[in-house]
């Protein structure tokens, strides 16, 4: 590394690229700053006592001075999609604030990963998530400090935005009747390389400001990607029939019912594929021999960590903007008025340990034990509303750290064996979080208590009727909770072999 005495700044690394890029800049000696809103976020990811942490937000410059002290490169990995109207003014005031901090810190270089904009279409006719990364970009070029905008389309990986589109799309309709945009042709790239020339362009000569292309060796429309997902996947031959019919609009909330990803990252995604974005120049190449990876290999390698539970990041990673994000309101000197609390506690002739098992599986794949048609439809009205709904599923099927999102929940905290508390991100007219805990029972020895509270705080009228309105479901929904998270943890302790004579 050319200047090991001085800092790499990332931001963004609570989210997917951010997480990602983090551990190949300490595995290539880099000293890492991470500038991240919830310092809290970054505590149970592996590399975190690597690293250090400063408190900051991109759109408060007056949280941004001490971020910068002895940084040589800077990471801008952050953007407002899917935070609604307004969001190229929030993009365009965090890239100034971005800039100007970096100018005055002598930071030598900014590293931004944009989107890849056809070259033929005037900025004016972009749709509003490529104009904002592309103005975004100008901005940092602008501020005084040698900015390399790498600008990429699609990126195959485990977990992204795009890929999981792709996937479930591709997965869940053998025949689909499709928008014209399936028919674009877009250049893909693996998830890999973006990370290698994230890490190449902090390495550009000083005089290098301007913008690079990458993608991928593989030009293709999207209907290809889905026919050749479905092979590389093993899935039968897909029928696949485009219409004119379907606007952006109107094909954003076709892929928000079909996909886990809500409509407020779809509908800028699906914009985003209206026109043409292949690679005009290949001017920044990979370090090392290794040539870029094809598609097909891409989505091997993104399966293959997906089947095998390694997936280190999702585009859920990131919080969801206009979220709540207070902490549960159980400080004493707490002063927001009502709040509403469903309490549940169970005794049960298991360890502890087993009952923290089934606490730390819940969500995803494994529902959450307890009526799921009422589950299944509270998360298609949070989709109808525009919220995340259900099928955002979890990182990891086993295990959770602080940040993971866990279908239209985030986990706040996690106490491994004893306590996991979730914050709703659905739609609601107050905050909501729900507490699920076990500990020793002190009457019976080798035994467990098991404590599930569901907390709200209303906003307003509406809030204080939403639960009023709801309250009738509660011995359904969090008393067949309690008690199905118990049961099923007691069939492990009777599973176990008897201990043998004489012992």
């Amino acid at each position: 590394m050319s200047e090991p005495e001085r800092v790499t700044l990332v931001t963004g690394a609570t989210g997917y690229i951010g997480g990602r890029l983090v551990p190949e800049l300490l595995a290539g000696g880099h000293r890492v700053r991470c500038l991240v809103r919830d310092p809290g976020r970054l505590r149970d990811h592996p590399w975190r006592a690597r690293v250090e942490t400063v408190t900051g937000d991109v759109t408060r410059p007056e949280t941004l001075a001490g971020a910068f002290d002895g940084v040589g490169v800077a990471y801008y990995l952050v953007h407002a999609l899917g935070t609604g109207p307004g969001f190229e003014a929030r993009d365009r005031a965090a890239a100034r604030a971005f800039g100007a901090a970096a100018a005055r810190a002598g930071v030598r270089r900014i590293v931004y990963l944009g989107g890849l904009r056809p070259a033929e279409v005037p900025e004016a006719d972009l749709s509003p998530h490529l104009r904002s990364r592309a103005e975004v970009g100008r901005i940092l070029r602008r501020s005084g400090v040698p900015t390399a905008e790498l600008r990429a389309a699609v990126i195959i990986g485990s977990g992204s935005a795009s890929f999981e589109m792709l996937r479930h799309l591709t997965e869940r309709l053998p025949v689909m009747v499709t928008p014209s945009w399936v028919g674009t042709r877009v250049q893909p790239i693996a998830v890999r390389d973006v990370l290698r020339l994230l890490l190449a362009a902090a390495e550009l000569p000083p005089e290098a400001n301007r913008t690079y292309d990458i993608g991928g060796p593989d030009v293709l429309t999207y209907e290809q990607m889905m026919r050749r997902y479905a092979r590389v996947a093993g899935l039968p031959r897909r029928v696949i029939v485009p219409v004119p019919v379907l606007t952006p609009r109107l094909s954003s909330h076709w892929v928000g019912l079909v996909t886990p990803v809500p409509n407020s990252i779809a509908r800028p995604l699906v914009e985003s594929l209206r026109n043409e974005v292949v690679c005009t120049e290949h001017d920044l190449e990979p370090d090392g021999p290794e040539p870029l990876i094809g598609f097909d290999e891409a989505v091997r390698l993104a399966l293959t960590r997906i089947r095998d539970a390694e997936v280190t990041t999702r585009w859920s990673s990131a919080s969801l903007p206009g979220a709540p994000s207070d902490p549960l309101p159980t400080d004493p000197d707490w002063a927001g008025g009502s709040l509403y609390q469903d309490v549940r506690e169970r005794a049960v002739a298991v360890p502890p340990a087993d009952v923290w098992r089934v606490i730390e599986g819940i969500g995803g794949e494994n529902g959450w034990y307890s009526f799921p048609l009422a589950w299944a439809l509270r998360g298609w009205l949070d989709r109808l509303v525009g919220g995340v709904g259900l099928r955002r599923g979890r990182r990891d099927p086993a295990r959770l750290r602080v940040g993971d999102s866990l279908d239209f929940w985030r986990v706040e905290e996690i106490d491994p064996g004893r306590l996991l508390r979730l914050r709703a991100e659905m739609r609601l007219p107050g905050l909501a979080w729900l507490e699920l805990s076990v500990t020793p029972d002190p009457d019976a020895d080798g035994g467990a208590v098991y404590r599930q509270r569901a907390l709200f705080h209303p906003h307003g009228l509406a809030g204080h009727a939403y639960w009023w309105s709801v309250a009738p479901f509660h011995s359904v929904v969090f008393g067949g909770m309690a008690r199905n998270i118990t049961e099923r943890a007691a069939p492990r302790a009777a599973a176990a072999p008897p201990p043998s004579p004489g012992r």
